[in-house]
């Protein structure tokens, strides 16, 4: 039977994590690269997270580096967290974006491999060849019964969005299911928190689009705080009321003043916002797998916003413009 990990087993890794914390990129690092005078000069800036030279300042010279620094993330923390499924739960999202990069290119008859990432709990490449053959016995059962459904889905309607609403769900089953395992209710609470989040979403685009129930239903997940069947059929109007006394409540009102046509930025920041605000609260935690938890999701976050950052100005976009797309810094 496994030993029951306790706040103190994390006292090793609490520690080299509030270390990090300090190279993070902080809304201070933020505004100096968008306000140097060049991408490089801004690329320059993140030598003090950590980050080397950038080999090459394109868009995919940039997706590389920033690939290869989350490959490496994953691995460095799950070598040395004492419950390396508290990271797992970060790395299942890259195996659904595989599946669905590998389904819809050979649906069509193009190659995938540009578009697969290497930070799943599967190697890509074998990911790939798995799924060429059909084989995907070595897989968990969820993910192997998702990638059959939305296969076959694919193959029968040629909607590529009803394929996606199949992985979508088995991908949230799949991130609560580990965070349960874990043991850890504030990991549960932010997978659950990002179910209302997906849902929330789901339903003012929906509304916006003037879709009907049938369409919401599918796109709607299980598991989150606020029941599904309680958005099937509400209205713009009732989304603060839905959401109200839970993190997403400014958000709602967001995207309720949204539905009569305006931009959605703002609703799409405050949602992400109110994850970042939720995980935040494990800064104030000095060990245990909060730190942890916390600081996996800020890298994440960080690797965004470089990203946000080093393309649009590579696109030569205004500097309004990008910090628009910005979202609250972890630090």
């Amino acid at each position: 039977m496994a030993k029951r990990l306790n706040e103190y087993d994390y006292l090793y890794i609490s520690a080299r994590i509030h270390t990090l914390e300090t190279k993070l990129l902080t809304r201070e690092r933020m505004e100096r690269m968008l306000s140097a005078r060049t991408a490089e000069e801004a690329a320059r800036v993140l030598a003090e997270c950590g980050y080397g030279d950038f080999p090459a300042l394109t868009p995919a010279g940039i997706e590389e580096t920033l690939n290869q620094a989350r490959l490496a993330l994953f691995d460095d923390l799950r070598r040395d967290a004492p419950n390396p499924n508290l990271v797992d739960v970060f790395r299942v999202k890259y195996d659904y974006h595989n599946a669905k990069a590998l389904l819809k290119a050979g649906a069509v008859g193009r190659d995938a491999g540009p578009l697969l990432l290497d930070a799943g709990r599967y190697p890509a490449g074998q990911l790939r060849e798995d799924v060429e053959r059909g084989d995907l016995d070595r897989y968990s059962e969820t993910f192997r019964q998702a990638v059959a459904a939305a296969r076959e889905t694919l193959a029968s309607s040629g909607d590529p969005q009803a394929a996606d609403f199949i992985l979508d769900r088995a991908y949230y089953a799949e991130m609560l299911q580990a965070a349960q395992a874990s043991g850890s209710s504030f990991l549960e609470g932010y997978v659950r928190l990002s179910i209302d989040n997906a849902n929330l979403r789901a339903l003012v685009r929906s509304l916006r689009m003037g879709k009907g129930p049938d369409f919401l239903k599918r796109a709607l997940l299980s598991g989150g705080n606020v029941p599904p069947d309680r958005l099937l059929t509400a209205g713009g109007g009732e989304l603060p009321t839905l959401f109200a006394r839970t993190p997403l409540e400014e958000a709602a009102q967001a995207g309720a003043e949204a539905l009569g046509g305006g931009p959605l930025t703002q609703f799409e920041r405050l949602c992400d916002n109110a994850l970042t605000a939720y995980l935040s609260q494990a800064r104030r935690v000095p060990f245990g797998e909060h730190p942890l938890i916390g600081y996996l999701y800020a890298k994440e976050n960080e690797l965004t916003a470089i990203r946000v950052i080093l393309t649009g100005r590579l696109a030569g976009l205004d500097t309004e413009t990008i910090r628009e797309r910005l979202r609250e810094s972890y630090v």
